[in-house]
């Protein structure tokens, strides 16, 4: 229930309007005294709005609101009076008052008025907190890890956030690239503007131009009407141009006059449009192959290659795979309306040992599977998908049968092969020359071999 006080020195007024609101469902105090009524709010009393009249003895209308705005700005002041100047209305308004009745008003009027005020302020509230939610949520919070390669990662974000450099992020498809982009927007100045996100791949040629750029009436069939590009709608904020490999030369030229010169053209226009954007790009494909190659410009690489961040792939970083998942759990858990459930540390083990090619959008996937379908509270070996059972080997051996269902060979080898380095390691205490030696190996093979099963952060001794 919303709380009014109305402060008028005339008690009828006090009355009348007691009765009115309070046949609107409205808790109402009233008082003709407006220093009882500023006492009352200091005291923290719950107050949503106040009614209050402007020509008072004591203490006139604009005076309490003063001391209103002091105390809580978040309560609604409006004001009435029956000696109405625009100066006082004008005046009223720039001190925060919501609105500004004459007297004699209309029953209808001040209900309406009353109702809009509520509207107004609950709109407010809920969009500034689904923008917390927003910034909290695409902040750091769903950027899981405690590996070395996360960490850089996140100083990185902290450091480049507010430089206003284009930003290449590189890594296998699944990584959380898009992620990471709206990391360094909501951590940047431009957190309050626009974050706008196109996939490049996901639209051919002439669709992905009216995107990006928008288009003029008439400029080709079905062109009824000037259409924003996204560029215009990203004004002040951040665009991500998702897989930007997959553009097309003549795209590409456009990109780079953006970048260069912070213009463009609609398509069929012939006015430039300035644009204040930041560029954040991100590709899973090779940009410096591809330059050899000649199938993307060198010098849009180069102006998109400013500051470049690479996210590797989660076989990289199994170390995150324990937190990658307990945070999916809870996630998936909530979203299915479930209790929390736990996982097992033999599955987790079994995570730890599988390739995931996918990437954390598998990892995702896997655990929002097990979430659904798993009847019990916790999810065990048992409950993980047959094609992750398999990777699971004892220590002593490695079966030499195959299952009904099939076995994933290189998972099977790539694990007994992981399982031979670690113990190398261990046995040389770490000084991987003397390990490669073990194994039979070149010393480049074993650092090879390590960053391809995560092992890479390993504590080492001197070589």
């Amino acid at each position: 229930m919303k709380n009014i006080l109305v402060v008028d020195d005339e008690k009828s007024m006090c009355d009348f309007l007691s009765i009115l609101l309070s046949g609107e469902g409205y808790s109402v105090q009233s008082t003709s005294n407006p220093r009882a009524a500023l006492s009352l709010i200091e005291s923290g009393e719950k107050i949503d709005m106040v009614i209050t009249d402007l020509k008072m003895p004591e203490m006139n209308g604009l005076e309490l609101l003063n001391g209103i705005r002091e105390s809580n700005p978040e309560i609604l002041v409006i004001m009435i009076t029956a000696y109405a100047t625009t100066e006082n209305a004008v005046e009223a308004m720039k001190r925060g008052a919501f609105d500004y009745l004459i007297k004699p008003f209309k029953v209808d009027e001040i209900k309406i008025i009353v109702r809009k005020a509520f509207e107004s302020r609950d709109l407010k509230n809920e969009n500034l907190l689904l923008k917390d939610q927003i910034k909290r949520q695409t902040r750091f919070e769903n950027i899981i890890g405690t590996s070395l390669e996360i960490q850089r990662i996140f100083e990185t974000i902290t450091r480049v956030a507010d430089i206003g450099s284009t930003v290449l992020i590189t890594g296998e498809s699944g990584t959380g690239k898009e992620l990471i982009a709206k990391a360094i927007h909501y951590h940047s100045r431009r957190q309050d503007k626009p974050f706008v996100t196109v996939n490049c791949g996901a639209l051919p040629e002439n669709l992905l131009e009216t995107e990006l750029f928008g288009h003029m009436k008439g400029s080709f069939t079905g062109a009824v009407q000037n259409k924003e590009g996204l560029f215009e709608i990203a004004e002040g904020g951040t665009f991500f141009l998702d897989e930007v490999a997959e553009t097309t030369p003549s795209i590409q030229i456009k990109l780079l006059r953006v970048l260069n010169d912070k213009k463009f053209k609609r398509v069929g226009g012939i006015k430039d449009i300035s644009v204040d954007v930041r560029i954040v790009a991100a590709t899973n494909r090779n940009l410096e192959s591809m330059v050899e190659n000649r199938e993307f410009r060198e010098d849009l690489y180069y102006r998109l290659n400013v500051i470049p961040i690479h996210v590797p792939p989660l076989r990289e970083r199994t170390i995150d795979i324990p937190l990658l998942a307990e945070h999916f759990i809870q996630k998936c858990s909530k979203a299915c309306g479930r209790e929390k459930m736990t996982i097992a540390q033999d599955a987790v083990d079994v995570l730890k040992q599988y390739s995931w090619p996918g990437n954390i959008r598998e990892l995702e996937n896997v655990i929002e599977r097990c979430v659904a379908l798993e009847p019990a509270s916790v999810i065990s070996i048992d409950s993980l998908p047959s094609y992750l059972r398999q990777v699971k080997l004892t220590e002593s051996k490695i079966s030499n049968n195959i299952p009904p269902d099939g076995i994933d060979l290189e998972c099977v080898v790539g694990e007994y092969e992981k399982d031979f380095l670690i113990k190398a390691l261990k046995r040389t205490g770490g000084v991987r020359k003397d390990a490669a030696d073990l194994l039979r190996i070149t010393f480049r093979s074993l650092r090879y071999r390590l960053k391809k099963y995560g092992l890479d952060d390993m504590e080492r001794a001197d070589d």
